[in-house]
């Protein structure tokens, strides 16, 4: 009897498999180890400069005492930490190399590599720089501005102002700030006949608003706002929030400070950056710079929240401040007179009108969902906290 022959019982398309499990195996050890020499020598991936580390050498527009320039310092951590230190940002006080005003022109010049600032600081320049934070927004606060900035193309309409203005730089915004209070004054404000003749500090478009409403304006950076009111060249002033103003000593040269106002309900920070020198930053480099961006202005609205609080409540307990808010006939009275003063500049200005329309057609809708969808948070705290009062004075 024939013996059949057995058929083999390895399939043909082992040595296949077994071969492809090898060469991944290889690849996956080989991946492994440049991962950790990457890691080892923090090199590779960001690619240093020919002799080191790059450096960038900033500026903000803000005393070295102010909250402001923490926040500054703040961000050029996060790109120094992110990069592992091939890129270092060395953030400079106010007056440094530049004036807070002229922090534009100087990194535009290549004086310094970049900036941290505020838009309405280069209102001089072009006023439709001052719809980035003077002024009431159409009703929108600061994250609401922002969001028409990256997504409603507010960064396309600033990016084509700094342009007309032949400015060489890259603006990046973030950080939404608070309602600003209308400012510090020797007595209660309790009517718009009140700003006749006051000599008061401001900046932005806030400087023609004041105006219009009868005040005696002069714009001073920061760190001078203080001894203006002390020698009696000021009589009043507003500047930004609690902790910078107890900081800058405004509460010691002034007994009451009038809360809520339109002129500032919507600002955010600027940080720029010299374009030729950003362009010189490897690409993942410049990823940082951008991405560090969005960490910070969280990072940014976190902190301000506690802070300015903590110093309300010192200013409001220990210090004795008087705190009023401003009355309704006052807010009114902003929005006439901002809206009078927006028209007559957008049927001169190509550029404002521009960008107002923008900003307008976004806020018909932001504004309209998120008063329709927020709940009133003064009922809750009045819920938790009535027992402990907590009223404005009335003016």
């Amino acid at each position: 009897m024939t013996r059949k022959a057995t058929p083999p019982t390895t399939s043909v398309a082992m040595p296949t498999a077994v071969a492809t499990t090898r060469t991944r195996r290889r690849f996956l050890a080989t991946a492994a180890g440049a991962t950790v020499g990457a890691v080892a020598t923090g090199v590779p991936m960001l690619a240093r400069g020919a002799t080191g580390p790059v450096s960038l050498r900033c500026q903000s527009a803000w005393p070295a005492n102010d909250i402001f320039h923490e926040y500054a310092l703040d961000y050029a951590k996060k790109v120094n930490d992110m990069t592992g230190g091939d890129l270092k940002i060395e953030m400079l006080p106010a007056g440094a190399v530049a004036p807070a005003f002229g922090l534009l022109d100087a990194v535009s010049k290549g004086v310094v590599d970049g900036g941290h600032g505020v838009v309405a600081y280069h209102y001089d320049k072009q006023a439709a720089l001052a719809l980035w934070g003077s002024g009431p927004a159409f009703g929108m606060d600061a994250n609401m501005l922002l969001a028409w900035h990256r997504y409603g193309g507010g960064r396309d309409l600033l990016a084509k102002v700094y342009a007309s203005l032949g400015a060489n730089v890259v603006s990046y915004l973030y950080g939404p700030m608070p309602t600003q209070p209308l400012g510090w004054f020797k007595k209660p404000v309790t009517k718009l006949g009140d700003f006749a003749g006051l000599k008061f500090r401001t900046v932005g478009m806030s400087i023609d608003l004041y105006a219009a409403m009868g005040a005696v304006v002069t714009p001073l950076p920061a760190g001078e706002i203080v001894a203006a009111m002390s020698r009696g060249t000021i009589d009043a002033a507003e500047y930004n929030n609690m902790t910078s103003d107890r900081a800058l000593g405004l509460s010691d040269v002034s007994p009451v400070c009038m809360l809520q106002s339109f002129h500032q309900n919507a600002e955010q920070f600027e940080i720029l950056f010299n374009k030729d020198k950003l362009a010189t930053l490897p690409g993942p480099m410049q990823a940082i710079v951008a991405h560090a961006v969005d960490a910070a202005s969280a990072d940014l609205a976190w902190k301000a929240i506690d802070r300015y609080s903590k110093d309300y409540l010192e200013l409001r307990t220990r210090q004795k401040v008087r705190f009023y808010k401003t009355p309704d006939a006052v807010l009114q009275g902003e929005l006439d007179t901002y809206d009078k003063l927006a028209a007559r500049k957008a049927a001169e200005n190509a550029l404002f009108k521009e960008v107002a329309d923008s900003q307008r057609a976004f806020a018909e809708r932001a504004v309209r969902w998120d008063m329709d969808n927020s709940v009133n948070r003064r009922m809750a705290f009045n819920n938790y906290f009535r027992e402990k009062g907590w009223p404005f004075k009335k003016s």
